[in-house]
């Protein structure tokens, strides 16, 4: 979710499944007036979930936006989706922010890692 150029490039590591998954993809319109500080505002919300794990996100020239979100049960999704201030966002994001947005959930059954210069994991 993060424009912020100060965030680190590292994925989020590899969890023991099962987890969840929130693929959020988005193209957004011209006026982004109070965007990133909602999206400051949603990161720091939603760290305050017991199960969740991390987010990556990516942006492409073009404008598409990718952001994964990492949660360790269904019950953590369940009180970010659920959340007030969330929702709030999410009402103002098909108002303003977003010209078309895709979600996909689903649960991780399989997950691994790789970093250069370490040893491989097995699969």
């Amino acid at each position: 979710m993060s424009d912020h150029p100060e965030a680190p490039v590292t994925p989020v590591e590899a969890y023991e499944p099962p987890y969840y998954v929130a693929v959020f993809t988005t193209v957004r319109t011209q006026d982004q007036s109070g965007y990133s500080e909602t999206v400051a505002r949603m990161e720091d919300l939603v760290k305050e979930i017991p199960g969740y794990l991390g987010m990556d996100h990516a942006q492409t020239p073009g404008g598409l936006g990718i952001t994964v979100g990492y949660f360790r049960d269904g019950d953590a999704l369940t009180k970010w989706r659920g959340d007030t201030e969330h929702r709030a966002a999410q009402r103002r994001g098909r108002a303003e922010w977003y010209r078309s947005y895709t979600l996909h959930v689903a649960k991780v059954e399989r997950s691994h890692a790789f970093t250069r210069g370490r040893s491989p994991a097995t699969d």
